[in-house]
């Protein structure tokens, strides 16, 4: 009986699967990103890109990445069936509403004092 074991790392299915490419960088700094990774990441002429460095390596995304990037970090936050903009709103009015119990606490409490009722 003969048995077959294959090992597979992540390093195989990230580097497998992903686009490399050279690009020489001109005197004036500009890179030609290459037309399969442009298309890979949906470029077209005329975007506007965003560029970060972390830990020394260059990310580069549309805003229409970047935004489904932030929602999917995001994600996770979400309470099914509950919008975020509803539970600030509620949070809003029940700040207010302890504001407003605390300024009428405090006006009763002046009108009690200009009264003499309590020192």
């Amino acid at each position: 009986m003969c048995h077959i074991i294959y090992l597979v790392t992540i390093m195989d299915v990230v580097v497998r699967d992903a686009l490399h490419a050279k690009a020489p960088l001109s005197a004036n700094g500009r890179i030609v990103i290459p037309a399969a990774i442009r298309e890979e990441m949906g470029f077209a002429p005329g975007d506007t890109l965003l560029m970060d460095v972390e830990d020394g390596v260059l990310r580069v995304e549309s805003y229409p990445a970047r935004i489904r990037r932030i929602q999917r970090e995001f994600a996770k936050y979400a309470k099914p069936g509950i919008l975020a903009s509803d539970e600030l709103i509620a949070d809003r009015r029940e700040e207010a509403r302890r504001e407003e119990e605390e300024f009428e606490r405090d006006r009763e409490q002046a009108r009690l004092r200009n009264e003499g009722k309590i020192a």
